[in-house]
């Protein structure tokens, strides 16, 4: 078994833990949840809402919330985790009761805006294609007048 793990985290590119001497982390991905230990196959995964925890050489398992993100495994000791939102604690009850919920609910409001966003477009489209086709001349023939009749 090699040395321990290296436990990078970033959120939106700012550093938000560097630790080392973790002999074991679980995190969820769309297949299910998961762990690594030192030595673990190099691996690239695109993280859910859900909760990091990983366990020091000391016994201490700390937490962390992440609002979805990319979790990259190096030489089998080097991982990266890079996500939109994160918060570290060592009460797995208050970030399951609290932070968890909240990043759902965010995730579910910004799908929301990108679906409205998305109508919005769409009915643009169909007003542009309405005045298209109403228009008196043909579009072919407006533009070799220059736009004029």
């Amino acid at each position: 078994m090699s040395a321990a793990l290296q436990l990078q985290l970033s959120a939106l590119g700012r550093p938000v833990l560097s630790e080392s001497g973790i002999v074991s982390l679980r995190a969820e991905d769309a297949s299910g949840s998961f762990g690594i230990r030192p030595g673990h196959a190099d691996l690239l995964t695109v993280l859910n809402v859900g909760v990091l925890s990983w366990t020091l050489a000391s016994g201490q398992t700390r937490y962390c919330a992440v609002r979805r993100g990319v979790l990259m495994v190096t030489q089998g000791r080097h991982i990266d985790v890079a996500t939109r939102e994160a918060l570290i604690d060592d009460q797995l009850k208050r970030l399951s009761q609290t932070v968890l919920t909240r990043f759902r609910q965010r995730d579910e409001t910004e799908q929301e805006r990108r679906n409205a966003h998305q109508q919005f477009e769409l009915q643009a489209l169909r007003e542009m294609l309405r005045c298209l086709k109403a228009a008196p001349y043909p579009v072919s023939t407006m533009a070799r007048t220059g736009g004029t009749a």
